[in-house]
């Protein structure tokens, strides 16, 4: 077939060819796979066998919702020199109860040496393999029986079962499926490091994510210092949770104060520029919003975001045309939200829009002032969940005003010393900002 059906281009497709040879099972420590295939009924299944295994690091305890869980397949996925390696191999090195085998099909363990000499940690129950073959990586496993695996990276591994090359899509499931199984029969917790694709979805069949039990995916702009681990699935834990870190000389080191990162520190504060309280997972994070609006010069005026969902800001500036009067179809706007993480809280929506507006009439809003709200089609401004939690971090930063929804009916002024200011619509908010 020379063109695709699906997308219409030519000359993509290749052939795979796979073996009809009988599989053998896979054997490990002794035990074969089918010997865990038997119906067991749940009062015989005992508990403390699935005990939580400890993790250094508090931000990736949490993430992985406590621990590791034995027998866990977990996914890790990231853009190219974002990271994934040298967390791993922290992860690895830090682990000092449990024999750890590194398995790098991209790098030789000379370099993944230097590398642990520059993070500075030494551990002699960590070992190091440089192999791609899966059936050689098994036998090692059964004969060194570590307590976690950690693969580097699935799409570089292949099966002598079949005759595709290695990151095919062939390839990648059935080597993720055996190391599924393997996890399952032995009890031990795997790590998967993953590519992305250009367009940021994980590399490999959708079936993949599919198949593990927890995806993480660390993301962030290589121009910054800073890197967010974000859950997209966990069998064990919540999916509402994130782990912010910082590329430092010696590796990742944990933030603790992650509002305190994504603050720029204005001795006055300019037009366009406002802070807003969002939520990532279980933070409460203040994130600077900046915008800029300005004539354009061209026959389509831009739209432009960086951090921000562009198809929600021009959902924005529709409402604010409608509502506040205001004509922005001859100017080119532009969002940007500090610290190059992707923000997908809606709460956001009304630090944008105040920005936008400042940026329009050139005029500042004061430095201890935030914003928390949510704004619909009809220009009405959404009350956001947690809304102690937010004014509680707004209030350790050092804000004295925040404006919320009107329509929030919790009282806390008791509870805070920060002044609530509740706006109805994003008109009103307009009159009383820059009316």
């Amino acid at each position: 077939m020379g063109q695709c059906p699906s997308c219409g281009q030519w000359n993509i497709f290749s052939e795979e060819v796979v073996r009809k040879d009988k599989k053998e099972g896979i054997k490990i420590f002794g035990r074969n796979e089918s010997m865990l295939t038997r119906p067991v009924a749940v009062q015989d299944i005992k508990e403390e066998n699935f005990v939580r295994i400890p993790v250094p690091g508090k931000e990736l305890t949490r993430v992985l919702g406590g621990g590791l869980v034995p027998g866990s397949v977990t996914l890790f996925a990231g853009e190219p020199g974002i990271g994934k390696s040298t967390l791993m191999l922290q992860l690895a090195l830090r682990m000092k109860n449990l024999k750890v085998l590194y398995v790098s099909g991209e790098e030789s363990v000379e370099q993944i040496k230097m590398r642990a000499r520059r993070i500075g940690i030494t551990n002699e129950q960590c070992f190091l393999y440089n192999e791609t073959n899966l059936q050689s990586i098994f036998h090692h496993i059964s004969e060194l029986q570590p307590g976690i695996i950690i693969i580097d990276s699935i799409q570089t591994l292949y099966s002598s079962e079949l005759e595709s090359a290695p990151s095919t899509i062939s390839q990648i499931r059935e080597c993720t499926a055996a190391l599924v199984r393997v996890a399952k029969t032995t009890h031990i917790p795997v790590f998967i490091i993953g590519h992305i694709t250009k367009d940021g979805s994980i590399a490999g069949p959708k079936v993949l994510e599919h198949m593990v039990d927890t995806v993480l995916q660390f993301e962030g702009d290589r121009n910054y210092f800073y890197r967010l681990l974000r859950v997209l699935k966990n069998r064990f834990g919540s999916t509402q949770e994130i782990g912010l870190y910082e590329m430092a000389e010696h590796g990742l080191k944990e933030v603790d104060n992650p509002s305190g990162i994504l603050l720029s520190q204005w001795e006055e504060i300019p037009p366009g520029v406002c802070v807003g309280v969002t939520m990532e997972g279980q933070h409460s994070l203040l994130v600077e919003t900046q915008a800029l609006v300005n004539d354009t010069h061209y026959g389509n005026p831009q739209r432009v975001t960086k951090g921000y969902d562009n198809r929600k800001l021009a959902l924005l500036l529709a409402v604010l045309e409608k509502k506040c009067g205001i004509t922005l179809a001859d100017k080119d706007v532009f969002v940007n939200l500090t610290g190059g993480f992707m923000m997908e809280d809606t709460s956001l929506d009304l630090a944008v829009c105040t920005s936008i507006l400042g940026s329009y009439h050139s005029i500042s809003v004061h430095r201890h002032i935030c914003f928390s709200g949510e704004v619909g089609l009809t220009g009405e401004i959404r009350p956001v969940s947690r809304l102690e939690q937010r004014i509680a971090e707004a209030e350790k930063m050092g804000f004295k005003e925040m404006y919320i929804s009107s329509y929030h009916n919790i009282d806390v002024k008791s509870k805070s010393r920060i002044e609530l200011k509740k706006v109805q619509s994003v008109e009103k908010l307009y009159h009383a900002f820059f009316g």
